[in-house]
C-alpha cells in the first residue's frame, strides 16, 4: 500500500494525478521549474520540491533530479504522467534502483517500444498487422505519398509527409534535424502515407497476474501538425469485425512485451477497413478521460493499483454513451498554429462538462511548455448529443487571455463531416481549415465594440444616461485581428443612437454587462477588462478587442522588410548557405525558431536581397526581436 507518491511531470496531468491520490488517501510530492513556482499543481500537492531552471532539459528531464527529489520527500512511488520522462525506461529502472515504486509498465516494456522500428520488428513477430517499410534509397514516385517519422519520441516531431520525390532527401535530412533537438535521437524510417486514413487506438490495462483489459477504442484523427485536437470514445463507424480485430491485435502486443499499467496500442485504419500498427504509448495517454467516462473508470487509480500488485477483475465495465474530448490550446490556427504567450485573466467553463486544466485565473502561458491549456470533456448517452454538449460549453466558455483555438473547436464539432462522422481522417484540417477559421463578421465584432464602449460609458443608466446639452457623438477606437474599428454613438433623451449601427436599442449598460437589442432579438454582453484588453461575451461566442489610443505613438514603426519573431523562442538553424546579401525568394525558408515544443519556419515575405542576419543557431529571442531584413 503506497502512501507518498512524486508526481514527475506538471500542468494539467500532475493536477489529474493529484486530485485521484487524494481520493486515495495518498500523500502527493509536487516538482517544479522556476517557471512554473506558481503554479496550480504546486499548490495543490501535499508537499512540493524545487527544480532550479525554467527548460523542461534543466527540470523536468534531469532523472536524477527527480529521483532524489523523491527520497528529499519521503515518497515511495513515482508517477511520470505523459510527456517528458514518461516513456524512459533508463528513468523508470532508476526510480526502481532506489527503491521506489514506478507507476507504470516495466523498463523492459518501455524499451521494447522506445524505438518505432524496433516496436514494428517486434509486433510483426507477434502477428499484429504492419504497413510496409519503404527504403529511401530505392524509393520511387509509385511509392508516394511517404511519410518520414522519427524512430524515438512522438507528438508529431520529426514527421514529414512527402510527396515530391525530389523533396525527399530534404525533408529526410529536417527530420533528422528536428528528432536529434527533440529526442536526442536524429534516426528516422521512411513508410507509406495513407491518404484518408483514421488514426484509431486502443486502451489496455494489464496486470501482473495474467489479465490484460482492452477498453474500447478511441478516434483521434482530428489532428494538426500530427498533434491530436479532438478525440472521441468509442471510435464511430467501425464494423463490429473490425474492432475485434483492434482488440486482439493490441492484446497481443501488450502480451507480447508482458506489458503492466496502462498503455495505449494506436492503430492506422484505411478507408476500406484496414488496420495497420502505428506504435504503442507505454504510459497514460492525454485522452484518457473519455474512455474513463465510457467505462466509468480512474485509469490513475487502476495505474495505482496495478503497481501495489493487486490484480484487475476478470473483465472490464460494459460501455455506456459517447464521450468527446477538445483541447484548448493557446495557438492561433489562423497563424499557421502560432503558439501564443501571456496572461490567462480567465477559464470559466459552464456546468455539466468535465475541466482537466493546468492553468487557472491569472496564470502566465509561457514559452517554455506545451500550449495546451486544459480538456473539456462531455458525455451524453449518444455521440450527437455528446458532440452538441460539447460544442455549446465550449461557445459559453469564458476565456480571457491569449488567443486560443476555441471558435476552431467548436466549427469543428459542428462541421457537417465531423457531425455525421464521415470526414473522420488525419486530412480534416487540410482539407476544411480555410472554411473553420473564416475572417470575423464586422457587424458582429462592430456590435461588440459598441457594447465595450457602452460599458465604459459616463452616466450609464437604464435610459442611456445623456446630458440635456447638444454635443458631438462619443468616439472610441478597437481593434480586432489586426482591423481598427471605430465606434461613434450619441446617448440621448431619446436613447442610443450609434453610426454604422441604425436600429440597435439600448436596454441595459453597467460596467461589466451591457443589454441591446439586436435586430428585434435581446442580447446580452458580458465586458470585461484587462488593460487595454477587452472580452466581450455572448451566449453565441466571444470577441477579443484591443482598446487603441486616440492618438497612436508615431514611433512604433517596423524598417519595410524586418521579419520579427512571433514568439519568445530559441532559434535552431539557419537556412544552409544563408548569409547576408544571399538573394531570397517570396516564401523561401530562412530560418526555424523552436517554442513551445514546436518548431516555426520563417519565410522571406518577398523577394530581395537579405541584407541583416541577425542571429545565429541557439540565440534566444524575445517576441518582436529582428530576425532579418529583406529588402525588396
Amino acid at each position: 500500500m503506497l502512501s507518498t507518491l512524486l508526481v514527475a511531470n506538471r500542468g494539467e496531468i500532475a493536477r489529474r494525478i493529484i486530485r485521484t491520490c487524494r481520493e486515495l488517501g495518498i500523500a502527493t510530492v509536487a516538482v517544479y521549474s522556476d517557471a512554473d513556482a506558481g503554479a496550480p499543481h504546486v499548490h495543490e500537492a501535499d508537499t512540493a520540491v524545487r527544480l532550479p531552471g525554467n527548460t523542461p532539459a534543466e527540470t523536468y528531464l534531469r532523472g536524477e533530479a527527480l529521483v532524489a527529489a523523491a527520497r528529499a520527500a519521503g515518497a515511495d512511488a513515482v508517477h511520470p504522467g505523459y510527456g517528458f520522462l514518461s516513456e524512459n525506461a533508463s528513468f523508470a529502472a532508476a526510480v526502481a534502483g532506489a527503491g521506489l515504486v514506478w507507476i507504470g509498465p516495466p523498463p523492459a516494456a518501455i524499451e521494447a517500444m522506445a524505438s518505432k522500428t524496433r516496436a514494428k520488428e517486434l509486433m510483426g513477430a507477434a502477428g499484429v498487422p504492419l504497413p510496409a517499410p519503404v527504403d529511401p534509397a530505392t524509393a520511387t514516385e509509385a511509392d508516394l505519398p511517404l511519410l518520414v517519422k522519427a524512430a524515438a519520441g512522438g507528438g508529431g516531431r520529426g514527421m514529414r509527409i512527402v510527396t515530391e520525390l525530389a523533396d525527399l532527401p530534404g525533408e529526410l535530412k529536417a527530420a533528422e534535424a528536428e528528432a536529434t533537438a527533440a529526442f536526442g535521437d536524429g534516426e528516422v524510417f521512411v513508410e507509406p502515407y495513407v491518404v484518408g486514413g483514421r488514426h484509431v487506438e486502443v486502451q489496455i490495462l494489464a496486470d501482473a497476474h495474467g489479465t490484460v483489459w482492452t477498453l474500447g477504442t478511441r478516434d483521434c484523427s482530428l489532428q494538426r501538425r500530427h498533434q491530436k485536437v479532438i478525440e472521441e470514445a468509442p471510435a464511430p463507424g467501425l464494423t463490429d469485425a473490425l474492432r475485434e480485430s483492434l482488440h486482439t491485435a493490441a492484446a497481443r502486443a501488450a502480451r507480447a512485451i508482458e506489458y503492466r499499467g496502462a498503455g495505449t496500442v494506436e492503430f492506422l485504419v484505411t478507408r476500406d477497413g484496414r488496420a495497420y500498427f502505428l506504435e504503442m504509448n507505454t504510459r497514460l495517454q492525454v485522452e484518457h478521460p473519455v474512455t474513463e467516462a465510457v467505462h466509468r473508470l480512474d485509469l490513475v487509480a487502476l495505474q495505482i493499483r496495478i503497481a501495489e500488485g493487486r490484480a484487475l477483475d476478470p473483465a472490464p465495465p460494459a460501455p455506456a454513451g459517447h464521450a468527446v474530448e477538445a483541447r484548448l490550446y493557446a495557438e492561433d490556427p489562423a497563424a499557421g498554429w502560432r503558439p501564443q504567450t501571456g496572461v490567462l485573466h480567465r477559464l470559466a467553463v459552464p456546468d455539466g462538462v468535465r475541466l482537466d486544466s493546468g492553468v487557472t485565473d491569472g496564470d502566465t502561458v509561457t514559452v517554455h511548455y506545451d500550449p495546451m491549456l486544459a480538456k473539456v470533456i462531455a458525455w451524453a448517452p449518444t455521440r450527437d448529443e455528446a458532440v452538441r454538449k460539447l460544442a455549446g460549453a465550449l461557445e459559453r466558455t469564458r476565456l480571457h487571455g491569449p488567443v486560443t483555438n476555441r471558435d476552431l473547436l467548436v466549427r469543428s464539432l459542428r462541421h457537417p463531416e465531423f457531425a455525421a462522422a464521415t470526414g473522420l481522417d488525419t486530412g480534416f484540417y487540410d482539407r476544411n481549415l480555410a472554411a473553420l477559421t473564416p475572417p470575423a463578421d464586422p457587424a458582429a465584432v462592430r456590435t461588440a465594440a459598441l457594447a465595450a464602449a457602452l460599458a465604459e460609458a459616463p452616466g450609464r443608466s437604464r435610459f442611456g444616461g445623456f446630458r440635456n446639452v447638444p454635443s458631438g457623438p462619443q468616439l472610441k477606437t478597437y481593434e480586432h485581428a489586426g482591423t481598427p474599428y471605430e465606434i461613434r454613438y450619441r446617448l440621448t433623451r431619446d436613447g442610443l443612437h450609434a453610426e454604422d449601427l441604425p436600429g440597435v436599442r439600448l436596454l441595459a449598460a453597467g460596467p461589466d454587462r451591457v443589454v441591446l437589442e439586436v435586430d428585434g432579438l435581446r442580447r446580452a454582453f458580458t465586458v470585461s477588462r484587462y488593460g487595454d484588453r477587452i472580452h466581450v461575451d455572448t451566449a453565441q461566442g466571444s470577441c477579443a478587442l484591443t482598446a487603441l489610443p486616440r492618438f497612436p505613438d508615431p514611433a512604433a514603426r517596423t524598417e519595410p522588410g524586418s521579419l520579427l519573431a512571433p514568439m519568445p523562442g530559441t532559434v535552431v538553424r539557419i537556412a544552409d548557405g544563408l548569409a547576408e546579401g544571399a538573394r531570397v525568394e517570396p516564401g523561401q525558408p530562412l530560418l526555424w525558431l523552436e517554442a513551445m515544443k514546436m518548431e516555426h519556419q520563417i519565410t522571406a515575405p518577398a523577394a530581395g536581397t537579405l541584407t541583416s542576419l541577425p542571429v545565429h543557431p541557439g540565440r534566444q529571442v524575445e517576441v518582436g526581436a529582428l530576425l532579418a531584413v529583406v529588402t525588396a
